[in-house]
């Protein structure tokens, strides 16, 4: 699913150069390198504060903490997501308020956003999935008619766009994750809040210390939530090759999507007014498990993310979920499954990817190949492979 040592080899010198740089400074917290990512960051976003901390889930954490979000309080966001998202908001004694996701973006669906609220809710969190931003005009205009806050958890979607915006700049506050396979992924965990509000930022930058405001002078309970100079070093080093990593990724997503496109799977649909970063390529397809071991006899790694959604997860059974509570989830979760679309990739890698799926499909109903079953496509159709 990735190739971080051929990555590596890249920019092997400059990582090197940055390494000692920060070993002769001596300063390994909170050393100048830790500011300078803000700052590039935050002018690339377009955000004006931008918190670098100790990962993508303390960004989502110490966020929350900042918004005094705690017991008794319930947060919205979608099922479909990584379990930080959820694990957060629990871990502060707020409640989860799992809703459903639309079938073909997999992400929240703003319509149910709505029914789920209640005078407990205090915040939205709206995920950008596989790296493309959820729709985040009809999340903030619920937000705004319920005087909600609204969090991006941003974590896959860095260099995303949605209508011409970038991701981190969409909503109150946003959070990204330097996790070392997210597209912009450092040598160990990372991450970065963003947002608009001095207050809140003023706050989360006291957090992250341990809620200090001078030197042994604590005004709140924060943690321990820095990035390490090390690390802020080597992501600037890494910053200087995402675009052109983005493009490849984007490139590779567009191969695919040519070259499966009379195989009876279900392509990513990205609406025009976004540009997806591809942190994942992800489709739809019957006899899911099987594809994948077939792909793998062949030497192709895939991956299912998310093979149980969060609201059936045994940790958040007092939230009172059932299976059957939030259909598109479930059945996308049976469904899903992730190709190798990394910046390494070749064509050739990628033609011999489609080419297993093919054969795959081709064995169990031989004129599947003449068959298309794209998000893209006005009218999609489906292909039940399955045999009851």
């Amino acid at each position: 699913m990735l190739d971080l040592g051929g990555e590596y080899q890249l920019f092997a010198d400059e990582i090197r150069a940055a390494i000692d740089t920060v070993l002769e400074s001596r300063q390994f917290i909170g050393g100048p390198a830790v500011a300078e990512l803000e700052k590039a960051l935050s002018s690339r976003v377009g955000s004006e504060h931008a918190v670098a901390v100790s990962s993508g889930t303390d960004a989502l954490l110490c966020t929350m903490m900042g918004l005094d979000i705690g017991h008794g309080d319930e947060v919205i966001l979608p099922a479909f997501t990584f379990f930080a998202t959820a694990g957060s908001v629990a871990r502060l004694g707020a409640k989860p308020v799992f809703v459903d996701i639309d079938p073909r973006t997999f992400n929240v669906d703003p319509v149910k956003i709505e029914a789920a609220i209640t005078d407990r809710t205090r915040a939205i969190i709206a995920v950008h999935l596989f790296g493309q931003c959820a729709e985040m005009d009809a999340v903030n205009a619920v937000a705004a008619r319920h005087h909600l806050t609204v969090i991006e958890d941003a974590a896959q979607a860095i260099g995303a766009t949605y209508h011409g915006r970038p991701a981190g700049a969409l909503a109150d506050a946003a959070c990204v994750s330097f996790y070392p396979t997210k597209n912009l992924g450092g040598f160990g965990e990372g991450g970065m809040i963003f947002t608009n509000d001095e207050h809140l930022a003023g706050i989360a930058r006291q957090l992250r210390n341990h809620g200090e405001s001078q030197r042994y002078v604590h005004e709140r309970v924060g943690g321990n939530f820095r990035l390490d100079t090390m690390k802020a070093a080597i992501l600037l080093v890494r910053l200087r090759y995402l675009d052109e990593f983005t493009k490849r990724r984007r490139d590779n997503a567009a191969r695919y999507n040519a070259l499966l496109d009379k195989i009876p799977v279900t392509t990513p649909y990205v609406p025009a007014h976004q540009k997806a970063v591809y942190h994942q390529y992800s489709i739809l397809c019957d006899r899911r498990d099987e594809l994948r071991s077939f792909l793998q006899e062949r030497g192709v790694h895939s991956a299912v993310y998310y093979p149980v959604p969060l609201h059936l997860q045994k940790c958040f059974a007092s939230v009172g979920c059932r299976r059957g509570s939030l259909p598109v989830t479930e059945q996308i979760c049976d469904r899903i499954l992730s190709l190798p679309c990394h910046p390494m990739l070749s064509d050739k890698d990628l033609r011999y990817v489609a080419s297993g799926i093919h054969e795959f499909y081709e064995r169990l109903v031989p004129t599947c190949a003449a068959t298309s079953d794209t998000r893209g496509a006005a009218q999609p159709r489906s292909v039940n492979l399955r045999q009851d």
